[in-house]
């Protein structure tokens, strides 16, 4: 598909992204969209920030993808497995972290931390006992995070350097805690680049990248560098089987879709099998494994949610969008 081609095929997606870009104030945006290996369309909008002269937005700008930093924490999860530093996901957290407060994490499970239905509000608060609900929320993020160190032996950020992103080339991806002119910065403060924060920086390309790597289960360039079991497994829904039938069904942190649930962010159209994680500043990346896609959003949304905004709405007319896109080209 040639540029021409590709600006007709995908104009009604990256006009979405255009409105959306002017629906939350955000100053910059992109979207990108890979086939079979290959890209086929590439859009960026706007500037880093709105202040004078700032720096327009182009294929070097680095979003902080912010909720999308957890699925690299669920692969650096499924490296563990695989290496039998974690034995299995229904492991009690407690058996990995001793500091913890017994009374409100006890029956929690590593499955239900990455599936959100560990019920955790807080070290010392629980909302629902483990596996019985399903709540977004970061409260066990940090938990995961402590035990990829311990089991490791490094920060998470670290394997992930060493054992992926050095690996499979990753450039443009990397935990910063300092601005720079390639940083999209959205008047964060973070004192660390160990993992433990979510200021993970990526470029557009870096992270359609990370998603055609799952979608290739682990392959580059021809080479099986990572086994693809750790990729494998880490977008297989691992949700509760008990689990009520609306609520959404995840993996390694990533919305897999099984069928369309009321509460879940993938669009309605999408094929099963599809898999997409959504951050808070409005980035998406979405894997189509049938059409052997990967489409990536980034934005950089500068304040609250305008009246009438609704990111589900938002979110699954794009993942829409893209298939409607695809089926016309």
């Amino acid at each position: 598909m040639n540029l021409n081609q590709s600006i007709h095929t995908f104009y009604e997606l990256n006009d979405h992204v255009e409105e959306i870009r002017n629906q939350i104030s955000a100053s910059g945006s992109s979207v990108l969209v890979m086939q079979n290996n290959q890209i086929v369309n590439e859009c960026y909008s706007g500037y880093h920030d709105k202040s004078p002269n700032s720096r327009s937005i182009d294929e070097d700008s680095q979003f902080n993808v912010a909720s999308i930093r957890k699925t690299y924490l669920g692969l650096a999860i499924s490296l563990a497995l695989y290496e039998g530093k974690i034995r299995s996901i229904d492991d009690y957290i407690v058996d990995y972290l001793e500091d913890t407060n017994v009374k409100v994490i006890h029956n929690t499970t590593i499955r239900h931390i990455l599936t959100h239905t560990h019920g955790l509000q807080g070290p010392n608060e629980r909302l629902f006992p483990p596996g019985t609900d399903w709540k977004y929320n970061n409260a066990g993020v940090n938990l995961l995070i402590r035990i990829v160190q311990n089991v490791f032996n490094q920060s998470l950020a670290q394997v992930l350097r060493d054992r992926v992103f050095a690996s499979y080339g990753f450039m443009n991806t990397d935990w910063i805690h300092k601005k720079n002119d390639k940083l999209v910065w959205v008047n964060e403060e973070y004192s660390s680049n160990d993992g433990s924060e979510a200021n993970l920086f990526v470029n557009t390309r870096d992270l359609a990248k990370w998603g055609n790597l799952f979608l290739n289960k682990g392959k580059y360039k021809g080479e099986q560098i990572l086994p693809r079991l750790i990729f494998e497994q880490a977008v297989s829904i691992v949700t509760p089987s008990q689990l009520d039938e609306a609520l959404p069904r995840n993996g390694f942190f990533w919305w897999v879709k099984d069928m369309n649930r009321p509460v879940s962010e993938l669009g309605y159209d999408l094929p099963r099998g599809s898999y997409q994680l959504f951050g808070f500043f409005g980035n998406a990346v979405l894997v189509i494994p049938e059409y052997h896609v990967v489409v990536v959003r980034m934005l950089n949304q500068l304040g609250p949610n305008p009246p009438g905004y609704d990111y589900i709405q938002d979110i699954r007319k794009f993942g829409d969008l893209v298939l409607k896109c695809i089926d016309k080209g």
